[in-house]
Parts: structure tokens; C-alpha cells; sequence
């Protein structure tokens, strides 16, 4: 089996492509370095890949590649790669936004019309959704993206509907619910948290703690993919998410707790984009994909705690 992944050097990319070698696949990865957080922590995600010798490693921009002949061959296509982050896609920089999440997605659907590919497998995100009340959050709810981003996702979201209409190309997007866990980027709240603890500093919280969110361990997001990689359905949209919702306040709790320090918290007002609340239905991952998530948050913060103390902070 030959396997592509987009965003490999990612902190959900790397982990995907490491499960795939495990799998006995052949897998190419593409990643072009984006200035979202610094490339050694991306590097480094890299390196137990490189030492493989079914991986091979493309540094480039998805947008200036041939991707008909990225393509050739494979039978699975991993679209992992994006630009992310809510607070960052306002203003100018949504420019990146479109160019990174719609453009390029639309690129790679367009090379994927007439190939065998089993799968085409797009990481979507529970942005999509807004700051809904209706919750649990259903593939089948309102879709009301409350940033930039989540518009930016769901449109590629739309694109790889419209593709596998029109081209039958085989897709399936997966809306992934605030995954956490070792390799998490540095700009993402767990990652910040831990590195302030480790450091004694003060500890950024956006609005009061109160708001609630479906963590999901990395390794359970993995897992979900892969399955959706065997679904023999396609234009489908699946949750995958961790099972549990939780209050920021509770999860800080819990981290504190596992590393033995109490943080210092500043607190700071709601950003805009930022939704109160998520939860994920999975009842349609379980029916379809025989999803199931495993990774508790206690046990999922406890590793990425080990993980925070090796990086030197």
C-alpha cells in the first residue's frame, strides 16, 4: 500500500505516517514548513520517520507541486496539511487561510478525479460547527463557523462533497475535537499550560474556565483516521472526538494534580472566534467506523506531561 500525508511534519501528520509504517505502508510525506511555530519542533516530529526507509519526505508547497504525479500510484491520500489556528485567521492573514485550506484542498481533489485512490481523507475540524447550543454536536446539525478558520475548513469541507459527487472521487471528511497529547503544537493551550508550569510563569486563560471542550487524545484521532481510511462509503462527514466534554477548570485541575504545581493563572477575556462549548456525537463514527475512543484525559495529560519535560523547556 502506498499512502500519501499532507501536513506530515504536524503534530497529527507525523503520528498518522508513524501508524501507517506500522501497518506495513509505503508512505510519502509532504509538509512545506509553515511559520505558524517553529520549525525544530517540526523537525523533530520528523525524525523517527526519516529513518525509515518506506518514508519519504517532500518539502514543498502542495499549491507548486505536480500532484498528478504525487498521486501516481497511491492508494491513499491523507490530506493532514492546513493552516490552523481561530485567534490568527482574522484580518490580512486570511489571505493564508484560503490559499492553504481551500486552494490546496481543491488542488489535490482536482488531481485525485480518474485515479484508483481508495480514499481521500480530509482533516476537518469542529470549528465548523460555531458556538452552537445544540449539543451534542451531530454531523447532521447546523453548520455556523464563528471564525475564519472554520469557514475556511468548512468550505474545503464542501469541496470534497461537491468532488465526490461530480468525480466520484472517494472522500471522507473527519471533524477532529480539540486533540491534545506529545507533539502537540506550541501555540495550543495544553502545550502552553505545561510549559508554564514547568517554568513557574504566568499562564494565559481565555474567558472565566467555565467553558467546556471534547478533548481527544492523538492517538484515538489516528486510530479514527485510519478507519475512515477502510470506510467503503465516501462524501461522508464523521466526529471524532474523545467522548467526554470537560471545563477548562476541570482539566486544569487534572494537569496540575499529575505534575505536583499549582499554576499561575491570568486571566484574560473571551477571544473572538472562540466558542463556549463543545461536545461531540459519535454515534455515527461508532455505527461506521467502528470508532471508540480509549485515551482518558487524565491518562492523555499524564503523557503529554512526561513529553513537556523532555523538550528542555
Amino acid at each position: 500500500m502506498k499512502s500519501i500525508v499532507t501536513g506530515v511534519a504536524g503534530f497529527i501528520g507525523s503520528h498518522l505516517a508513524e501508524k501507517l509504517l506500522l501497518l506495513g505502508h509505503n508512505v510519502t510525506g509532504v509538509d512545506r514548513f509553515l511559520d505558524n511555530y517553529p520549525q525544530p519542533f517540526k523537525e523533530s516530529n520528523l525524525a523517527g520517520l526519516r529513518e525509515r526507509d518506506e518514508f519519504t519526505f517532500i518539502e514543498a508547497d502542495i499549491v507548486s507541486l505536480d500532484l498528478k504525479q504525487l498521486l501516481d500510484g497511491a492508494d491513499y491520500l491523507f490530506h493532514m496539511a492546513g493552516q490552523p489556528g481561530v485567534r490568527a485567521s482574522w484580518g490580512k492573514d486570511f489571505a493564508r487561510y484560503t490559499e492553504n485550506n481551500i486552494a490546496a484542498t481543491q488542488m489535490l481533489l482536482e488531481a485525485a478525479k480518474g485515479t484508483p485512490l481508495k480514499k481521500f481523507v480530509y482533516a476537518s475540524t469542529s470549528s465548523v460547527y460555531g458556538d452552537t447550543r445544540d449539543l451534542p454536536m451531530r454531523e447532521d446539525g447546523m453548520t455556523c463557523p464563528v471564525s475564519p478558520y472554520g469557514v475556511s475548513k468548512l468550505a474545503a469541507e464542501h469541496l470534497c462533497y461537491l468532488y465526490s459527487k461530480a468525480f466520484a472521487v472517494p472522500t471522507v471528511a473527519l471533524r477532529f475535537f480539540t486533540v491534545y497529547g506529545p507533539r502537540q503544537r506550541p501555540d495550543m493551550f495544553f502545550h502552553i499550560f505545561m510549559r508554564g508550569l514547568l517554568r513557574d510563569e504566568e499562564i494565559p486563560l481565555y474567558d472565566d474556565g467555565e467553558q467546556t471542550r471534547d478533548f481527544t487524545f492523538f492517538s484515538d484521532i489516528v486510530e479514527g483516521v485510519v478507519s475512515a481510511a477502510r470506510y467503503p462509503g465516501t462524501g461522508e462527514v464523521f466526529n471524532l472526538g474523545g467522548g467526554s466534554e470537560t471545563s477548562l477548570l476541570n482539566a486544569i485541575a487534572l494537569a496540575e494534580g499529575i505534575a505536583g504545581r499549582k499554576a499561575r493563572l491570568k486571566t484574560f477575556e473571551r477571544q473572538k472566534g472562540d466558542v463556549r462549548h463543545t461536545s461531540a456525537s459519535l454515534a455515527a463514527a461508532r455505527a461506521q467506523l467502528a470508532y471508540s475512543p480509549r485515551v482518558n484525559l487524565e491518562e492523555g495529560l499524564a503523557q503529554q506531561w512526561r513529553w513537556i519535560q523532555t523538550l528542555g523547556y
